[in-house]
């Protein structure tokens, strides 16, 4: 998975990326895009300007070389990381390219200096997933533990943190602008307010309530 910045929106949607990628080695990429269509949706930024784009790519650790610079052909700067794929919720994916009819939210996670690896997976992995399924709307959950950098650590932007996952999270697209809609309440402000405290306790215990990068994203699937 990688993280990109100053992205040229045209480039990273063409097919030439994509031949590109191909011919790297891989065989399936997943664009999050901060577009227009998400334009109203709310965003955390820990570094000096928003992330603009997350891609996913699918291959062999061979390709990793080759789909990094083809990758930084679209973007001003890119990070990327190999990473370890859960998929609590499976959502519905259609690999044709066109958007999905959802607000694809990526948060970007650091494990804090208090916890040990084990208890900071174990605290997000088994007791948090459960909670966060529970009180909120999504119907896709995505969770990738980072196994090691496939960059240069020393190339992330000033501020922007070593980064220990990356979570996937698809909500009604109503979800933009309708926080009932998100946290799936039903209208509901008495109910909306008891998930709303529940997911707030549950991320403050692995850290996901500081030092975390939020990029709302339309997201787009491609078969190579």
């Amino acid at each position: 998975m990688y993280t990109l910045w100053d992205v040229d929106a045209a480039a990273l949607h063409s097919p030439d990326l994509r031949d590109a990628l191909a011919a790297a080695g891989a065989t399936r990429v997943q664009l999050n895009v901060d577009d227009e269509a998400v334009a109203a949706a709310m965003r955390l930024t820990t570094g000096p300007s928003p992330v603009g784009a997350v891609v996913s790519v699918w291959g062999p650790m061979s390709a990793a070389p080759g789909v990094t610079a083809a990758l930084a052909t679209v973007a001003g700067t890119v990070a990327g990381w190999e990473v370890d794929e859960r998929r609590p919720i499976d959502p519905p994916e259609s690999w044709d390219g066109t958007r999905v009819d959802a607000l694809a939210n990526i948060a970007v996670l650091r494990r804090p200096a208090e916890l040990t690896v084990e208890e900071w997976r174990h605290r997000w992995l088994v007791d948090h997933t459960p909670v966060a399924i529970a009180t909120q709307g999504t119907f896709g959950y995505l969770q990738n533990v980072v196994v090691a950098p496939v960059t240069d650590p020393a190339d992330l932007p000033t501020g922007f943190a070593p980064v220990a996952a990356l979570v996937e999270e698809l909500f009604p697209s109503a979800g933009i602008t309708d926080v009932h809609a998100f946290f799936g309440s039903g209208g509901d402000d008495a109910e909306l307010a008891d998930r709303m405290t529940r997911m707030m306790a549950s991320v403050a215990r692995f850290g996901a309530d500081r030092d975390l990068d939020l990029v709302p994203t339309s997201r787009y699937l491609h078969a190579l």
